[in-house]
């Protein structure tokens, strides 16, 4: 192909890679002349200086001139690709299969074509002194375990696992259970009802797989044997005679006796559990042998039979072009998984027991936060029931209409996580024995009985949960309020209330909130239809949301503080006619800007 058959970037390529040569004689060269693939990308070989890198024992091994293999694309969107054609790098940290090195994590967020083919070398050669100085985190390299190579089939159902993987045996037994048309969960331990399972079994392999597991059955089985079959170890010119394992007997072994439990044209699922070169927990797989494929397993398992009751199969006689299907692994085992938002106010919920009072406007929100971020349970109380109207601003659904709040707030909440246990009471307040498990009440009714009941539920328990109340303004639904009463606190949310009341109508700096507290004027509320309808506030979803999302990460944040401090916190949305406020008033402190009395309570 000639050189009009380049792209406007593979030309800009070639013309910097030729002004940094020149310009770095000796430390950048460019060996013959690039090639053009099928594909239309072009192949460089590079041969950059690393001598002066500086090198630790266990970090990538660099001569004093390394060559690359670059591939350039034909356009500026991806960065380009760099690969070796030795296998020095082998396990080495963000090294693809031994040869493709991995420098760009996040492309989207990281490669910048601005910088051009310099801003590329660039990276390189930090990529390289970070590998030499073994300055990379092996524990969180791109699939480290497996070569770098992701192992999933496109469009095939995901696995979930969340057991820990025992690593006592060679091989353990577990289900698969389907959730959904695209989803199975891995059952270790025998649920209640085993016979809706499809039976898995697990095989524990000795050593990682450094150039991945193979796309059929024969590959697999010579790989958990020998993870170098066919392919010098990087320690040595050529390959040399070494032992092998006999882990591939292991796992026919229990594919048999699985799939012989199974009807004729079944697919056969194995889960494989790869040890991490640099420890800790193994990295999971989940391969599927699809029906033909495990019918054949069936058909030499019965013929042993007829020898020993033993399943001894002869991998000679499998199939070995026999296809795998790499099913997708959401590993959320705890020893791997890290909560994305462990850093943020809202881990103060984790493992926690929390009541929502009232759930419309801001509870039906509140109620789904606490729940994602790892509530141990929560309790839903109301007595109302859902029409129409509500779905504009409520976390409710068409299907909902004419459910009770709760009931249909109980079913979203329970879909949306497996291990937060949710109780829904139809009813404005629980039992007094839900009470004495509750760590935090959050009250989102409006309701004067209640705040009176929370009053003096504080005043007659020591051991109490923390109480937290939360409303809007009437006028635009743009304006929080909460107000938190944590023991040993006698005063409840009401009292805290109207004291911090009387000090913010006394403040002019905080003018945007005295409709919290004044008596709502002609045309604040809205009557939603015709009849007998209760007023209501203004607000959209959108609004709703955003101050039931900002009270819950401001309570999560009061509550993460280390100290037993009760108050008044408010807030104003950006788009608030007032603009973003946030103010604090804490409880039984003296009036704003006054100093404090000898006689103050």
């Amino acid at each position: 192909m000639s050189k009009r058959s380049l792209s406007d970037w593979q030309r800009q390529v070639l013309a910097e890679l030729d002004a940094i040569a020149e310009a770095f004689p000796g430390e950048v060269e460019v060996m013959g002349r690039h090639r053009i693939d099928k594909s239309g990308a072009i192949r460089l070989r590079l041969r950059l200086r690393t001598a002066d890198l500086p090198r630790v024992a266990r970090g990538m091994p660099l001569g004093e001139h390394e060559e690359f293999i670059v591939t350039v694309g034909a356009s500026s969107l991806t960065p380009p690709r760099v690969e070796v054609d030795h296998l020095r790098f082998l396990h080495h940290a963000h090294v693809l299969q031994g040869h493709r090195l991995c420098l760009y994590l996040d492309p989207s967020r990281e490669w910048d074509p601005i910088n051009g083919f310099g801003g590329f070398l660039d990276r390189l050669v930090d990529w390289l002194a970070d590998a030499a100085g073994d300055r990379f985190d092996a524990q969180t390299a791109l699939y480290h375990a497996v070569g770098g190579v992701l192992h999933a089939a496109d469009g095939a159902p995901t696995v979930v696992v969340r057991d820990t993987i025992p690593t006592g045996k060679r091989a353990h037994h577990a289900l698969l259970m389907a959730r959904a048309p695209h989803r199975f969960d891995l059952h270790l331990n025998r649920p209640a009802e085993p016979d809706q399972g499809d039976h898995i079994p697990v095989v524990i392999l000795d050593a990682d797989l450094p150039f991945g597991a193979g796309i059929d059955l024969g590959a697999l089985l010579q790989t958990v044997d020998d993870r170098y079959h066919g392919r010098p170890a990087p320690d040595e010119a050529f390959l040399k005679p070494r032992s092998t394992s006999c882990t591939s007997a292991t796992m026919l072994t229990v594919l048999g006796a699985s799939a012989i439990r199974k009807a004729t044209g079944t697919p056969q699922r194995i889960l494989i559990a790869v040890p991490h070169p640099t420890g800790g927990p193994p990295h999971l797989l989940v391969a599927s042998i699809p029906g033909i494929g495990a019918d054949h397993i069936r058909t030499l398992v019965k013929a042993g039979r007829k020898k020993s009751s033993m399943i001894d199969i002869d991998p000679a006689k499998i199939y070995q072009a026999t296809p795998l299907e790499w099913l997708p692994v959401s590993d959320e085992r705890k020893e791997v998984t890290t909560r994305r938002d462990s850093a943020r106010p809202v881990a103060a919920y984790a493992g926690r027991t929390a009541h929502v009072w009232g759930c419309g406007g801001l509870g039906s929100w509140i109620a789904e936060y606490l729940v994602r971020a790892g509530a141990k349970k929560v309790i839903l109380c109301d007595p109302g029931t859902i029409s129409g109207g509500l779905l504009v601003r409520q976390n409710f659904v068409e299907a909902d209409v004419g459910n009770t709040k709760v009931e249909a707030l109980a079913q979203r909440l329970r879909a949306i996580s497996d291990t937060v246990e949710v109780v829904a009471t139809r009813a404005l307040v629980p039992g007094e024995g839900n009470l004495a498990e509750a760590d935090l009440i959050i009250d989102a009714t409006v309701n004067i009985a209640i705040s009176r009941l929370l009053d003096s539920f504080a005043a007659a328990s020591d051991q109490r949960p923390v109480m937290a109340q939360v409303a809007v303004d009437a006028r635009t639904g743009t304006l929080g309020i909460m107000t938190v009463s944590m023991p040993p606190l006698e005063a409840g949310p009401l009292t805290i209330d109207r004291k911090a009341g009387a000090q913010i109508l006394q403040d002019g700096a905080h003018e945007a909130f005295h409709c919290l507290w004044n008596t709502s004027a002609s045309g604040d509320e809205i009557i939603p239809t015709r009849g007998c309808s209760t007023p209501t506030f203004h607000g959209s979803a959108a609004d709703l949301a955003g101050v039931a999302g900002s009270l819950t990460s401001i309570l999560g944040a009061h509550l993460n503080a280390g100290t037993s401090v009760s108050g008044t916190h408010l807030i104003s949305l950006p788009h608030s006619e007032a603009g973003p406020l946030r103010a604090f008033v804490p409880a039984l402190a003296p009036p704003l800007g006054r100093p404090p009395a000898d006689d103050a309570d």
